[in-house]
């Protein structure tokens, strides 16, 4: 029985193409984040008490709000009818 060849074309092409599709994904996330961070106020791991205290009426707050919560912060957010989206965060590695 003959061994099984890899294709170095076929490999590189296929490798090309998902480096392309994950770049340009990478670009859309970091341009939602450059208009997040131009436009909202960042308020740190205190995003579920911030959202709370906006929501409750307890603060005026002239832009949005983003920040850091657990999964749980989140789940009971929406419980309390508070509207909050996860959005991917990626940290530039670029120096």
């Amino acid at each position: 029985m003959a061994p099984s060849l890899i294709n170095n074309k076929t490999s590189n092409a296929k490798y090309n193409k998902q480096l392309k599709k994950f770049n340009r994904v990478r670009k859309t996330i970091s341009e939602y984040q450059k208009f997040i961070k131009n436009n909202f106020e960042y308020v740190g791991n205190n995003f579920a008490y911030e959202a709370r205290t906006i929501h409750y009426n307890k603060k005026k707050q002239e832009k949005g709000i983003y920040g850091t919560a657990s999964k749980q912060d989140l789940k009971e957010l929406k419980e309390e009818g508070i509207d909050a989206q996860m959005i991917p965060w990626v940290e530039d590695k670029k120096n």
